[in-house]
């Protein structure tokens, strides 16, 4: 199906753009609770409240990621069989999808990564499982660089590609996919208005932005890689609809980067002054999880934007 008179297949671009958002908040909680909560809660005494809460995240995220991962796959399959919706759904296409193609060996392989993850996020209480469920996870999310382009470039150029993508993959979910757990618990950070709250809100935002910085670095170059292999030139940048797809998402990356920015140099540091007072502090922590929910936004229409992307043929495809 063709939406918008452009060649972006539009329900699989949905599907895509679903798979991809649910697949990074899964990841993106489970990096946020190693890296960025569980430093900060030893620091404090607080409830299991936020502990429960990444975990449920990750649960209702983990259902939504298997759910459109299988609708994917039959769309993936009704596009290789050339058949319609219906017509592709019988046991030969869809067993040949899954055992004579790559996308369908991958699809296999984070179907086990995600029963290993289920797996892992019910025994939560054990710490050795925890980190577990986030190798899983990680894997779970970098194995779909070989569902698209990079899986598909050969040789050397492709390693290099597929790497790159996969990097990519996590650091995105580290950003925007821990951006929810950030969100969620300045949200609760707000309602309590406690000491120990307020303590516990200023210590994660500093410490996510920390992460943050480490993964807008790693975004930066994976992404001027991925453009270099994909693209190619400057021209095809302008004049393919691909080159103009990615230079939208380059435009929103970077309005994400202003908040980001807002939120480190501005919000964080009121946050952590003394000196500001309680009433400064609360506008600053109100401002902060506005600011959140905002760069989420930016961050799944980008998410909406590479959905597309991977429907459509590379740009360098239309220079040669």
């Amino acid at each position: 199906m063709d939406w918008l008179g452009a060649g972006t297949d539009g329900p699989m671009a949905l599907i895509r753009t679903i798979h991809f958002a649910a697949t990074a908040v899964i990841a993106g909680s489970l990096i946020f609770r190693a890296v960025v909560a569980e430093p900060a809660l030893r620091s404090t005494q607080m409830p299991t409240a936020i502990r429960s809460q990444i975990l449920l995240t990750a649960w209702i995220s983990l259902a939504i990621a298997v759910a459109s991962g299988v609708i994917w796959l039959q769309l993936q399959a009704a596009s290789m069989s050339g058949r319609g919706f219906g017509e592709a759904m019988t046991s030969d296409v869809l067993s040949t999808v899954l055992n004579e193609t790559q996308f369908g060996l991958v699809s296999k392989i984070r179907l086990v990564l995600a029963i290993i993850l289920a797996a892992c996020l019910a025994y939560d209480r054990v710490a050795l499982l925890r980190w577990f469920a986030l190798v899983s996870a990680l894997g779970f999310v970098a194995a779909i660089a070989w569902t698209g382009h990079g899986g598909s470039t050969p040789g050397e150029m492709g390693e290099l590609h597929v790497t790159a993508d996969a990097l990519h993959l996590c650091a995105a979910a580290a950003w925007i996919g821990g951006l929810a757990s950030l969100a969620l618990l300045l949200s609760a950070a707000r309602r309590h208005e406690g000491i120990a709250w307020a303590s516990l809100a200023r210590d994660a935002a500093q410490r996510f932005s920390t992460l943050g910085i480490v993964s807008v670095a790693t975004l930066l170059v994976t992404g001027i890689v991925n453009a270099w292999i994909l693209v190619g030139s400057f021209q095809a940048l302008l004049i393919t609809e691909y080159g103009r797809l990615l230079m939208l998402k380059l435009v929103v990356f970077v309005s994400m980067l202003v908040f980001a920015a807002v939120n480190r140099f501005r919000l964080t540091p009121q946050l952590a002054s003394s000196s500001s007072g309680k009433e400064a502090q609360l506008t600053a922590l109100r401002q902060l999880t506005r600011n959140s929910v905002i760069e989420i936004v930016l961050g799944f229409t980008i998410f909406a934007i590479v959905g597309a992307l991977g429907t459509l043929h590379p740009a360098f495809h239309f220079m040669n």
